[in-house]
């Protein structure tokens, strides 16, 4: 874990200082240094491109951005903190008033230190960003506004990466790579799905295939659904979004999948329901989140849900300068890859399974998996040797009677309350003598 917590930190300070945008070279950058941890494979949707009702904008390339005052000395400079320009401003350059200054300046009032994140992608103004302690103690006079931008044709680039499985059954994860400098709304994601692919690379036997994407938030996933919507539609079994995953020791919260039958939705569920683990759980909403909104749109309605941690809107710093790696701790972003890997973990269980011998009960003692005498002695044993009040047996017992290939593992366990993971033990028991054949998906 150690290990993991120092390459976290070294890719975060890495990461961080880069002018990300929806397009551009800071993109291809944050993609190029994240394929040195995961092997992407990174294409281009050219400017101009028809996306559904999206059109894929000109790139933005900005190369200097700054406020002076009428002496010559600097207000704020965009070196100091990417922040301070306008993502996708227009180029400015002229002298002007305070009064004219403060129409195109953009700060927080109630969060009087910070310096927001403002865009503007799809129309044309330009503009800065400063704290509003700042503006407010700026003396009358004239200014000097300069940004030195321009928007030229090229394209928008994603990176993708898959570990085969079992099943070409697919695990979607999905997180975006375009917010400049922002801790936890930003890098929180691409570093978790980063570590948490690695850790996916190690298990033996997976039975999904899992497809990491990283791409812009909104425009990216639309652009990504526009290539591959239809091999989604065809194979995605479960996945989710990744997002604002830092917080040491703030509770995982999940965003439900549209498609009630999503699986995470059912294993979330039945964890907190049955489990009583402390997760949040929120219900499917259009009104705000992250991608999901695009992978659950209803002409795909994936079964695509979301993953939080210090959930966006509900912390001081969102889209602001109080976003930093302080607030959001690398102890928890690895906490988060820990949870999530359990979670996927769970999730490769989960499933419909099928009873081989459905014509009475198998004879179980001739498995070793039912006590070969009957008496007041061994009354707690699931068999000759396991004293375990019977949980084990009762674990087969239920889940050989109701595996017809109709209810999911998730909707047997729920009739006796265990554990989901002591099922593991069950079902691979019941795999190895014969009498059970899945997960079937």
């Amino acid at each position: 874990m150690l290990n993991e917590l120092k390459q976290m930190n070294e890719l975060f300070d890495r990461l961080f200082p880069i002018l990300r945008s929806i397009t551009g070279p800071g993109l291809r950058e944050t993609l190029s240094i994240l394929n040195e941890y995961i092997p992407l494979t990174i294409e281009e949707v050219a400017t101009g491109t028809k996306v559904f009702d999206w059109t894929i904008p000109p790139e933005w390339v900005l190369r200097e951005a700054w406020i002076k005052d009428e002496a010559g000395h600097e207000i704020i400079n965009v070196k100091a903190s990417n922040l301070h320009v306008l993502n996708y401003s227009e180029p400015i350059d002229k002298v002007i008033s305070l009064e004219e200054l403060k129409q195109h300046v953009y700060t927080i009032p109630h969060l009087p230190t910070a310096i927001p994140y403002v865009t503007s992608y799809y129309k044309e103004r330009w503009g800065f960003c400063m704290s509003h302690e700042q503006l407010t103690a700026l003396p009358e006079g004239n200014y000097h506004v300069y940004i030195d931008s321009e928007k030229i044709d090229g394209g928008l680039s994603f990176g993708q990466a898959v570990l085969p499985g079992k099943t070409d059954k697919e695990i979607l994860i999905s997180t975006y790579v375009c917010h400049p400098s922002l801790a936890n709304n930003e890098l929180s994601g691409p570093i978790v799905a980063a570590f948490l692919y690695n850790r996916i690379k190690q298990w033996e036997n997976r039975e999904f295939t899992y497809r990491f994407v990283f791409h812009p938030e909104t425009i990216g996933s639309i652009a990504f659904l526009s290539r591959y919507g239809e091999h989604l539609k065809q194979k995605v079994y479960s996945g989710c979004v990744l997002t604002c995953l830092g917080g040491k020791d703030k509770p995982l919260n999940y965003k439900q999948a549209r498609n009630q039958q999503a699986p995470l939705n059912r294993l979330m569920d039945y964890l907190v329901t049955h489990e009583k683990r402390e997760y949040s759980i929120r219900p499917f909403t259009p009104l705000n989140g992250s991608d999901e909104r695009q992978f659950c749109s209803p002409g795909f309605n994936l079964p695509i849900g979301q993953f939080s941690r210090m959930v966006y809107g509900q912390y001081a710093g969102y889209h602001n300068s109080l976003d930093t790696k302080e607030v959001m701790t690398i102890e928890g972003l690895v906490q988060s890859v820990d949870e999530l890997e359990e979670l996927l973990s769970l999730q490769e269980l989960d499933g419909k399974y099928v009873n081989l011998r459905p014509y009475g009960e198998p004879m179980l003692s001739q498995y070793n998996l039912y006590p070969d005498l009957n008496a007041p002695t061994n009354r707690n044993q699931s068999n000759n040797a396991t004293i375990d009040n019977r949980q084990l047996l009762n674990q087969i017992l239920m889940t050989l009677n109701f595996s017809d290939g109709e209810h999911n593992l998730t909707d047997i366990a729920r009739k006796l309350g265990y554990k989901f993971e002591h099922y593991r033990l069950s079902t691979s028991k019941l795999i190895e003598v014969g009498l059970l054949e899945g997960p079937i998906r």
